[in-house]
């Protein structure tokens, strides 16, 4: 049977980093993507599923053409009926969706495919055991998705489905300006769409290590760990955070990206004292003992990597795209309050 991974959405995460990634291990017979926007389905289908990613390196920018993919709108029947068909025979999956509250909206919703596609593994035990990467930005989207599908679930037994959580500290963003796409140089994501997509190069993503023996992920540069939370935290609190303060405080000064906040002479020291003494202070004595991270040598090294990351000015990380979305960043166990 071939191999197939099958993707939700087609964000610059979706894209930039899962589709990209499953097209880089050059180990998927197919590659399926839903995503419901008719422009994009029709621009992708016109450049027969390949599409283009602009990746941000510390050198400058490069541009890189993945694909073929197949383009499934979820919300037109024949469409819906060959995704269900691809996520029966899929081996790995994942969902890159605006938040964990999109796993049941719709009719038929993302949860209702993966409800479908589970049954159907349960019924036919030569279809292939998967895994599914979720990518939303939450602590517990895994197990939210998978509450999701199991209620939705019609077949008793095994489907053979294992939801798996991820930490992506991968930075990654649309541009949607066409002047803007010719003066900074970037690739559109296909011809007749004038959008980019605008990634980082690092891809050094952490997922839930799968419980089930009969799976093999094919995506070998995630890497596994066995408790994803404190990792978790780690990228919330710390990553997030102070990505927030530096979107914030950039956002009082007039900055546009958030690499003029971390050149600022007052906002970067602020910021950077933020990540290294309370942060990664309190992270440190949460989890001391558990990773080389949470010590105060192996906190500085992952704070000065991640400072020159931001800091690079290829990737051009807007401070509105940063601090977008102000009701869900003060949530109480999110990177302002949460941290605190």
């Amino acid at each position: 049977m071939s191999a197939v991974f099958v993707n939700f959405g087609f964000g610059p995460i979706g894209a930039g980093l899962f589709v990209y990634e499953a097209w880089a291990a050059r180990a998927f017979d197919r590659m399926v993507v839903a995503e419901v926007a008719p422009e994009t389905v029709a621009g992708l289908r016109a450049a027969q599923g390949f599409y283009n990613v602009n990746i941000a390196g510390r050198d400058g920018l490069t541009a890189a053409r993945a694909g073929p993919i197949e383009v499934r709108n979820p919300a037109i029947p024949g469409d819906a009926a060959a995704l269900g068909d691809a996520m029966a025979e899929a081996c790995e999956m994942a969902t890159a969706l605006p938040s964990v509250d999109f796993f049941e909206r719709g009719a038929p919703s993302v949860a209702d495919f993966f409800a479908a596609a589970a049954d159907r593994k349960a019924l036919q035990p030569d279809l292939p055991a998967a895994v599914v990467y979720c990518g939303e930005n939450h602590n517990h989207a895994a197990e939210l998705l998978a509450a999701a599908a199991a209620k939705r679930r019609r077949v008793p037994g095994d489907g053979r489905i294992e939801f798996l959580n991820t930490v992506i500290g991968k930075m990654s963003g649309q541009v949607s300006d066409s002047g803007d796409i010719r003066a900074r140089g970037l690739t559109p994501i296909a011809p007749g769409l004038d959008r980019a997509f605008l990634v980082e190069e690092f891809n050094a993503i952490l997922v839930s290590r799968p419980a089930r023996s009969d799976v093999r992920r094919r995506i070998s540069v995630f890497r596994e760990k066995d408790d994803l939370l404190p990792f978790e935290e780690a990228k919330l609190y710390g990553h997030n955070a102070v990505h927030a303060l530096l979107g914030y405080l950039g956002a009082e000064e007039g900055c546009a990206f958030i690499a003029e906040a971390c050149g600022n002479a007052d906002i970067g020291p602020t910021a950077r004292a933020a990540l290294i003494e309370e942060s990664g202070a309190a992270l440190c004595r949460k989890y001391a003992g558990l990773d080389p991270l949470f010590t105060p040598i192996g906190w500085r090294a992952y704070a000065d990597d991640l400072w020159a990351r931001m800091a690079n000015p290829h990737l051009r990380d807007s401070v509105a795209r940063v601090i977008r979305d102000p009701k869900r960043k003060l949530g109480w166990s999110d990177r302002i309050v949460g941290t605190l």
